[in-house]
């Protein structure tokens, strides 16, 4: 064997093909049977599972959290959970702090205010050794191969499981929601009466997704076998919802600047959203922006999508982010990190202050904003440094920042500004490219939803950019408003009909080899036979239209009739147009497995039909074999790469 093939060996190996030397490496031969087509089955729309009495929609945000519910019985009714104790100055609390704090011994002990309560009275001696986390969300979109165990690292420095992280989470709110539905209702309430909707960013890969829906299996929330009982929405597509719903009297139009009034509390947006109307929602956070153009498809009010979600990690925490650079060009990165390391508690509450004052700033603003340095940070620094932080502010010539006599520091407007700068001009960046594109002319409303929707900096940024392009809206209450959506979805999951897939995928195959048209170097002979390998076949491509319920169908066949278990590596690239799987760009991003043990059947061809429908939050497949009519156990992993 030539040096040559053996490298076109390897290359098979990933691909999927007829009885090539792959088999040894334990990847099933199967050469695609079928013409590859899609089809739509509108049909055979999303199936009518049990009935649920009740819809909790859990808000999982990167620095806030919260449940909302409805009844299906009176579904227009959305009650958001109850108020929680705690609570900081400025800030609604409505829904709670996404923190949580473990024992020493890795139990869970608390959630939310009262995590941070907790983990702040503890004497620093002991605090060491609790594990307080917060922010943590984030870690699902930043890290490159997430798996199952994935770790997260606690204030204390000590790597945990995110998977329990967010076990725990979810199991805390499955636990408050349904003690507030027994109280309702008077009667204690049974968790399989609940479908749960749990929220993720659109920009979110399948693995993200799919790591949610394990943690919510880990959690209780609802059981393995019954999957349908939890459904994970798009947050800018839940907010989507909500929004196309609003009456005037809930919401501001910033063109007018005023909440709109003068007009009957019946209508809605603007005299009301008509056939064909286009609206880009961008959804605000505190981890991450998520853009989504919908379009409205009357009379049933059903939505498009008309371009693939977009956006980034440039939620609000990015300022956080560029308030401790700031505190490290003042008094060192590596007293920063020590300080946080060796006095947690403090620096959460030297973050808690930051965030008061974060609120408050604004376009028109002119007097300096204080910010309270703990005691400790003061006692601390002079022990690390040997002088004061008053002498540290005036040596370190940053501008704006002066030492207040009160023990604060005291920032002049514009250098909190500053700190807002680099988050907003990304986000305008994104936005300015969206509305390039020739899918996203004629948008008559931009809704700004999510909690950093609320920046006064960030709505002036929007407008100036806009320029009156389209109106902006701006929903009263709007760190609840994909809240109140997600239960509306939950509601009526099909009420987004056409989404656009984030990504190309499709799987590697085998093809008859045409001289001139396939690289030599993809040749494998096979029984003289010559195939091109590692052909990439596509079953969708990035930005294309899907609607909910379509399939696309693919037939395959074990390479040998004692197979019990075929494996199909999915791979995905960003580019619409893909040739091979060694493209430059494309990845392996997840297996197809169909579990064909016990269907042994007497043709002689066995043929496994595969449908994998794209056109909904998370992509499932569904396989049968065609000669018995019996279904095989499909199942796609994105987690265990």
């Amino acid at each position: 064997m030539t040096e040559k093939e053996s490298t076109t060996d390897n290359v098979t190996a990933d691909a999927i093909c007829t009885a090539s030397p792959a088999k040894s490496m334990g990847d099933p031969g199967i050469t695609p049977l079928s013409p590859s087509h899609s089809m739509k089955d509108s049909d055979q729309n999303v199936p009518a599972g049990p009935t649920f009495q009740v819809v909790v929609a859990i808000d999982f945000g990167t620095t806030s959290s919260g449940y909302a519910y409805s009844f299906t019985k009176e579904p227009e009714c959305i009650h958001t959970m109850r108020r929680w104790e705690g609570g900081d100055p400025g800030v609604s609390n409505q829904k709670t702090p996404t923190t949580i704090l473990l024992t020493p011994d890795r139990k869970f002990h608390s959630f939310g205010y009262a995590a941070r309560d907790f983990y702040h009275d503890l004497d620093p001696s002991e605090s060491k050794h609790w594990l307080y986390l917060e922010k943590f969300k984030m870690k699902l979109h930043t890290t490159p191969n997430l798996s199952i165990d994935t770790d997260l690292q606690a204030a204390n420095g000590k790597k945990v499981k995110a998977l329990d992280i967010f076990a725990y989470a979810l199991a805390f709110f499955k636990d408050q929601a349904l003690k507030e539905l027994t109280d309702q209702s008077g009667s204690e309430f049974d968790n399989a009466d609940v479908r749960w909707v749990i929220t993720v960013p659109a920009i979110w890969k399948q693995p993200a997704k799919q790591f949610m829906r394990e943690a919510a299996y880990k959690s209780g929330l609802v059981p393995r076998d019954n999957p349908d009982q939890l459904i994970i929405a798009l947050e800018p597509e839940a907010a989507s919802i909500y929004c196309r719903k609003l009456r005037l009297h809930q919401m501001i139009d910033l063109g007018a600047k005023t909440a709109v009034n003068g007009y009957s509390p019946a209508e809605s947006v603007g005299a009301g959203m008509t056939q064909g109307d286009r609206y880009v929602v961008v959804d605000c956070g505190g981890g991450t922006v998520d853009l989504t153009v919908h379009q409205i498809r009357l009379p049933e009010g059903h939505l498009k999508e008309l371009y693939k979600a977009s956006g980034g990690p440039y939620g609000s925490i990015g300022i956080d982010f560029e308030f401790e650079k700031l505190l490290c060009k003042i008094f060192g990165p590596d007293f920063i990190d020590q300080f946080k390391i060796k006095r947690p508690a403090a620096w959460v509450d030297l973050m808690i202050a930051f965030e008061s004052r974060k609120r408050a700033a604004a376009p028109d603003r002119t007097n300096p904003l204080n910010i309270n340095l703990p005691f400790s940070f003061i006692d601390y620094y002079k022990k690390f440094r040997g002088h004061s932080v008053e002498h540290a502010l005036r040596k370190s010539n940053v501008d704006f920042v002066k030492w207040s006599s009160q023990g604060m520091l005291r920032m002049n407007p514009d250098a909190m500004n500053a700190l807002f700068k680099p988050t907003i001009d990304h986000i305008i960046q994104h936005l300015s490219e969206l509305f390039e594109k020739p899918e996203v002319s004629d948008i008559k409303f931009l809704f700004l939803v999510g909690g950093f929707a609320e920046s006064p900096l960030l709505q002036q940024a929007v407008q100036s950019m806009l320029q009156g392009r389209c109106r902006i809206i701006i929903p009263h209450d709007v760190g609840l408003t994909i809240l109140k959506g997600a239960v509306l979805f939950g509601l009526d999951p099909g009420v987004i009909k056409v989404r656009r897939s984030p990504l190309t995928y499709g799987v590697g195959v085998l093809n008859r080899y045409v001289e001139g048209k396939h690289p030599p170097d993809k040749m494998l002979v096979k029984d003289g036979t010559r195939w091109c390998t590692d052909v990439f076949d596509t079953f969708i491509a990035a930005d294309q239209s899907v609607a909910l319920g379509e399939t696309v169908k693919r037939s395959y066949t074990p390479a040998k009739p004692s197979q019990q278990v075929i494996v199909i590596h999915i791979y995905c690239a960003e580019k619409e147009q893909v040739g091979f799987i060694s493209d430059a760009g494309v990845r392996k991003c997840g297996t197809l497995r169909l579990d064909v043990s016990g269907t042994e059947s007497p043709a002689a061809r066995r043929e496994i039909q595969t449908l994998m429908q794209f056109g909904d939050t998370e992509i499932r497949a569904v396989a049968v074999d065609v000669a018995t009519s019996r279904s095989v156990k499909a199942s796609i992993d994105f987690l265990s790469q």
